[in-house]
């Protein structure tokens, strides 16, 4: 299957929102890890967003699952991008 990049971008708006969600958000995300959906996740260290490989068909399966996180049901995210990713080097490439 292809990989994917989901790129979050958060807002200083919405930090009280997601330090509330966060448990329920890192638990989804590690059963989608469990189901090796989610190859690996994590925040920006300065705050500003996310980046979180993702292993699936295509992009529209990508975008539908995304709207089941609880940052998105709780619009905790200001921008989300998806994109397909072909890692050539390294420990993802084939």
């Amino acid at each position: 299957m292809p990989l994917f990049v989901v790129e979050y971008t958060y807002s200083a708006e919405t930090v009280a929102g997601r330090d509330e969600h966060r448990p329920a958000h890192r638990e989804w995300l590690g059963g989608l890890a469990e189901r090796k959906t989610v190859v690996s996740s994590g925040p920006f260290a300065d705050g500003s967003g996310a980046f979180i490989v993702v292993d699936a068909a295509d992009a529209t399966t990508v975008e539908l699952l995304f709207t089941h996180d609880p940052f998105a049901r709780n619009d905790l995210i200001a921008a989300t991008r998806i994109v397909e990713w072909i890692p050539v080097v390294g420990e993802f490439s084939s």
